[in-house]
């Protein structure tokens, strides 16, 4: 819960070139004229530039009370990789197609307003990934190559030529297992019902600490997903892997690898703040959105 002032302090992301984030950022403008006060707009396509999360003035950030981020799960996970620096929390704002993390409405968020001007507002702690690949550095050890903070998950793909790629992975610097599939999933617990969950690992609740390895289509009929603690470090070393093996944060950015890159995973030092919807829980998103649960269609009988 967050103490708020009668005017809370806000920073808007979104991206204006789809389909109707424009619109509802003007209608939200016009709804918060004299109940707020927006500090800055920042457009998503703003954060995906170079250098962009640096050029973000941390102290603005710091100043708002919340980030608004307008779009779809995607547009606030780009959000949130700034955000959590400045322990921001995010209010979610559907205008895309599926919604998990952008929980409100426009509609909704209108309605909330008047919890959120006066106080106690609902927010969930997310813990999120480090990713970093280190390359063979000829002889002077490893150096880091690529570095990145992971709000769903962390998958590496075989690609083309689309063999099946062989990943042998350490966790606390003890063996886990070896691996022969199209790649290996690592996810947060908000990540588990992306694409953890189309590959058959398991739903994990947020509150959870906790990091789920699933393999993508392994060669093994023993081979399921296991969860771990959430302060462990994981690391995966490439055995054999193709031209295209990628390394992915996300589905946003990715890496190619190679043979001799080992890919190292462990707990981000921040969270990413996120401001639930009290009208619905993670159940009810999970039912409405992905029919969870769902009873059976059973044949109904006339009366005799």
């Amino acid at each position: 819960m967050r103490e708020m002032k009668s005017r809370p302090k806000l920073v808007i992301f979104g991206d204006p070139r789809k389909q109707g984030v424009r619109e509802a950022i003007e209608e939200f403008v016009g709804f918060a004229e004299d109940k707020a006060e927006i500090l800055a707009d920042y457009g998503i396509e703003y954060l995906n530039t170079t250098g962009a999360e640096d050029t973000i003035r941390t102290e603005t950030l710091r100043k708002c009370d919340f980030a608004l981020v307008f779009g779809g799960d995607g547009s606030i996970i780009s959000t949130a990789k700034s955000v959590s620096k400045a322990s921001l929390p995010v209010i979610g704002v559907n205008v895309g197609k599926l919604g998990f993390l952008a929980e409100f409405s426009v509609g909704e968020l209108k309605d909330f307003f008047g919890v959120l001007r006066k106080g106690q507002v609902p927010i969930d702690r997310r813990m999120m990934l480090n990713c970093r690949v280190f390359g063979d550095a000829k002889g002077r050890g490893r150096a880091e190559r690529f570095c990145s903070a992971a709000i769903n998950d962390i998958f590496i793909t075989a690609g083309p030529p689309f063999r099946t790629v062989e990943l042998r992975m350490l966790v606390d610097g003890q063996p886990l297992a070896g691996c022969v599939s199209d790649g290996l999933i690592i996810s947060t617990p908000t990540g588990s019902t992306a694409y953890n969950l189309s590959a058959g690992g398991p739903i994990v609740s947020p509150k959870v600490k906790a990091v789920v390895i699933t393999p993508i289509c392994p060669h093994s009929l023993s081979f399921r997903p296991i969860v771990i603690n959430a302060d462990s470090t994981v690391e995966v070393f490439g055995i054999r892997v193709n031209e295209g093996t990628t390394v992915s944060i996300d589905g946003q950015v990715s890496l190619r690898l190679s043979i001799n890159d080992v890919v190292s995973i462990e707990r981000e030092k921040s969270d990413f703040l996120i401001v639930n919807n009290p009208l619905r829980s993670q159940w009810d998103t999970l039912a409405a959105k992905l029919s969870w649960a769902e009873k059976p269609k059973y044949k109904e009988y006339p009366d005799v």
